[in-house]
């Protein structure tokens, strides 16, 4: 197996250093490459749902790289069964691992003199931050379960005794389910807006208990570098 990834980056461009991490980024440097782990890390995706969520990227490139990322081993496709009969992409266990990589990158770029604000941010960056953003002290004695709902995907949420699990679809029986945009809820996690201000905008529809809400988004704080 080795011996074929080997084969099948070698077309590639390389670094030629032996340093594990310059082969780190043979194989995820390119660009999108990251971008596509990141956004396959809370689950399976659609190739029509990659692109939705990574407008900038051509279908051609993002094709390339998916490619890429399979050879690699990092990536694999997979067909679901019927009725829906759809080709999905999802993370190897070893691509998993890169978790850890782009919560730090998204840490220390947050922190960055020069990164936009004013800047559209996708759906499952809003998740990751979340999860980066994650308070275990704060979330002591906290347990809720939430469907998060933005208009082009649905995530579950769950928070229970100082620990976090996010995941791409619904919730079974949910506390609450939060209907929003990414920009919103990352305000409402780490910025100050309250749920009620969201709500009065119409930035910010909840079913359930808003006080359950509030409870639930303040167990997040910015991400800031270790």
């Amino acid at each position: 197996m080795i011996v074929a990834v080997a084969t099948r980056i070698s077309t590639r461009r390389t670094y030629g250093d032996g340093c594990s991490s310059a082969h780190a980024l043979d194989l995820v440097g390119e660009r999108w490459a990251l971008l596509i782990v990141r956004d396959l890390l809370f689950g399976p995706k659609r190739f029509s749902d990659l692109q939705a969520g990574l407008p900038q990227g051509s279908p051609n490139v993002l094709t390339q790289r998916l490619r890429e990322l399979e050879g690699a081993g990092i990536v694999r496709r997979r067909r679901l069964p019927p009725p829906a009969s759809a080709n999905v992409y999802e993370l190897t266990e070893w691509g998993a691992q890169l978790e850890s990589v782009l919560m730090g990158l998204q840490r220390w770029g947050a922190a960055s003199p020069s990164f936009a604000q004013d800047v559209p941010v996708g759906c499952d960056s809003a998740m990751l931050a979340l999860k980066n953003g994650f308070d275990p002290a704060s979330a002591t004695g906290v347990h809720v379960v939430a469907e998060v709902r933005f208009e082009q995907a649905t995530f579950r949420l769950e928070v229970d005794a100082g620990t976090i699990a996010i995941g791409r679809g619904s919730a079974d029986h949910p506390d609450l389910v939060l209907r929003t945009d990414p920009g919103t809820l990352e305000e409402l996690a780490f910025a100050g807006l309250t749920v009620v201000r969201a709500q009065r905008s119409g930035r910010l529809t909840v079913t359930g208990d808003a006080a359950l809400a509030t409870q639930l988004l303040s167990v997040f704080r910015p991400p800031v570098p270790a």
